[in-house]
């Protein structure tokens, strides 16, 4: 059977034989999507990325929703996402996942204007300690902080993610030195308004902005992701920061076809951008189940008009 679109997830929810809120909210979101395209007249499947007997030429667009293994495979996942761009076509474009997979993207923002949290960026086998990256970083005026935020370049639901007091730099030496020995990491001055006001994540469709949530972290946590005990609620953003995330996606490579502009008020006071997710963001239809239409009539207006 041909399709007009598949639906992308990884091999732990096709059809799991466990369930608990985690994968319930997974097939609940997918299903949305699902449904929605198919009441646009489409012919709709969904399928593992790694499924090793399916044809991708026999689908004209791949849809990535949730294909949440691919940063403990990507070297495997890497070399899937160049077999399977000659044979059917990407949604967001491949172009635009490379680009967004890797956290650099956000020195191309703040090139285009975008605010976002102070940034320093260590590439995979840089010779320093972490104490000389802080310090080095706050010489050049880069950093005026206390605590410090320390993540991969390509990384999901805060994997190797840590919060390091000014203090206790030492006590993280080692898996410093463990993680750029491996991969590119990133430093950011800690953003104490993330904690005390939470984060925004707002859905923006061709450019339309469509519905937010407010994620906030549990008590003495820092992280607002519901893998950590973050909790979500619906929200209603303001003006100022629809046209914020209006202009952020506005500022990427091309317009994406879907994104999710997670944003905050940072430790000047400013709206910053945290994440500009396209490539197979948590969009929480479950919480606004209409917007999975807007995609869905987006997708069909876009490609098959």
């Amino acid at each position: 059977m041909d399709f007009d679109v598949v639906i992308l997830t990884d091999h732990r929810y096709v059809a799991p034989k466990k369930s608990n809120t985690y994968i319930e909210n997974v097939l609940l979101e997918d299903r949305l999507v699902l449904e929605a395209l198919e009441n646009q007249g489409l012919k709709v499947g969904r399928k593992s990325w790694d499924d090793p007997s399916f044809d991708w030429s026999t689908t004209k667009l791949a849809l990535f929703r949730t294909t949440w293994d691919y940063f403990d495979r990507y070297s495997e996942f890497s070399k899937w996402l160049e077999t399977a761009s000659k044979k059917t076509r990407f949604i967001n474009s491949q172009q635009l996942i490379h680009w967004n997979i890797d956290k650099h993207y956000l020195q191309d923002l703040s090139i285009n204007g975008v605010t976002i949290p102070k940034t320093v960026f260590i590439e995979k086998g840089t010779t320093t300690t972490l104490a000389d990256a802080i310090s080095n970083s706050e010489a050049n005026h880069r950093f005026n902080a206390d605590t410090f935020i320390l993540k991969p370049c390509v990384s999901a639901s805060a994997r190797h993610t840590y919060k390091i007091e000014k203090n206790k730099i030492i006590e993280h030496e080692s898996i410093f030195q463990e993680l750029i020995a491996k991969e590119a990491m990133m430093l950011q001055e800690f953003q104490k308004n993330i904690v005390s006001e939470g984060e925004i994540s707002m859905m923006v469709f061709n450019g339309a902005f469509t519905h937010a949530v407010l994620k906030t972290a549990k008590p003495g946590d820092f992280r607002v992701q519901d893998d950590f005990g973050g909790t979500v609620q619906k929200y209603t953003p303001n003006q100022e920061q629809i046209v914020f995330a209006r202009s952020v996606v506005k500022a990427a490579p091309e317009l994406p076809v879907y994104a999710r502009v997670d944003i905050f008020r940072d430790n000047e006071g400013n709206w910053a951008l945290a994440e500009l997710e396209i490539f197979e963001p948590e969009l929480w239809f479950r919480l606004n189940p209409t917007a999975a239409h807007t995609l869905a009539k987006t997708i069909k207006d876009k490609f098959f008009s």
